[in-house]
């Protein structure tokens, strides 16, 4: 048995077992109906949702996010939270099946892809863990585009492959890894080869509502968060777009609708003060869109220090 990615014996072995114990999964899953296997997943992530460590969070973050709730409304929209959850695991195994069903993905606002069909240029598109994040990209690919993405790597090298062959229909342009397995050096390699990807002309997908430790300070709810300015770094320096977008899930089923907002670039002299606006705005936008569908919010996250 060959080690393809030269690990250590009883590494490899255990990361194959990891692979498969995945593949088996994914199989079994596959085997129902799509929106039967969503239902049985949410169920019981719903059970054990209540029982995860990160529960706790969900409420604290729920809790400074909504202090006008309830506890007992915060503790619905949480569980709530955890029910989507479960379906994303699920559809996530079937993104083929989602993409070749249009009876599923819906676009409103999406008069700009036939403005800019053939002529996009480059451009950021900017999602957050809302409905089914990883649909977020799929409008991209009806302006007639081949977009790619910035993902975080699984540490496992064979579920990593996987996963990213899984995405390759939403990602045709390619995946760039960052995250738990990258060294400093491998994530400002990886940082220099995104800018140089859009400045060429790429379209490049972020997720980028979670906590960023190096990030730049701004108002999310009310309260300063530490939000990732990539996105408005690139967009500033390169003279790229910005498009901002949102999957919302409708009812209970795998069907969504997506909107995308172009977020205008301010360009002024201060250029550092341009990268914060440009957060503050991504950030403005998913706040609005939160408060609308909060219970599609992936709320167990880390958002605040």
């Amino acid at each position: 048995m060959a080690n393809r990615y030269d690990l250590p014996f009883t590494l490899d072995l255990r990361y194959r077992l990891e692979y498969a114990g995945l593949r088996f999964l994914i199989g079994i899953v596959r085997a129902f109906p799509l929106d039967m296997a969503g239902n049985i997943s949410a169920f019981f992530w719903r059970v054990l949702g209540k029982r995860n460590r990160r529960h706790k969070r969900a409420l604290v973050n729920l809790e400074r996010a909504f202090p006008e709730k309830t506890p007992e409304e915060r503790e619905r929209i949480a569980i709530a939270a955890w029910d989507n959850l479960g379906r994303v695991m699920v559809e996530t195994m079937n993104i083929d099946r989602i993409l070749a069903d249009p009876g599923r993905l819906h676009v409103t606002n999406g008069h700009w892809i036939g403005r800019y069909k053939g002529k996009m240029g480059p451009a950021l598109i900017v999602t957050m863990h809302m409905g089914n994040w990883e649909i977020g990209m799929w409008p991209v690919m009806l302006a007639g585009v081949k977009p790619a993405g910035v993902y975080r790597q699984v540490k496992n090298p064979y579920v990593d492959q996987y996963l990213r062959a899984q995405r390759q229909a939403l990602y045709p342009g390619g995946l760039f890894g960052r995250g738990r397995t990258a060294g400093e050096d491998e994530t400002q390699k990886t940082a220099r080869l995104i800018m140089d990807y859009v400045r060429q002309g790429g379209r490049l997908g972020f997720i980028s509502d979670l906590y960023d430790r190096n990030g730049i300070e701004v108002p999310f709810f009310g309260h300063l968060a530490k939000s990732m300015p990539i996105a408005a770094m690139i967009a500033r320096r390169v003279g790229a777009r910005i498009w901002i977008g949102r999957c919302v899930r409708v009812g209970n089923r795998a069907v969504f609708d997506v909107n995308v907002n172009e977020l205008r670039i301010p360009r002024t002299s201060n250029q550092a003060e341009d990268i914060r606006s440009i957060t503050a705005a991504i950030q403005r936008y998913f706040e609005v869109w939160i408060r609308e569908n909060p219970e599609q919010f992936m709320w167990s996250n880390r958002r605040w220090s």
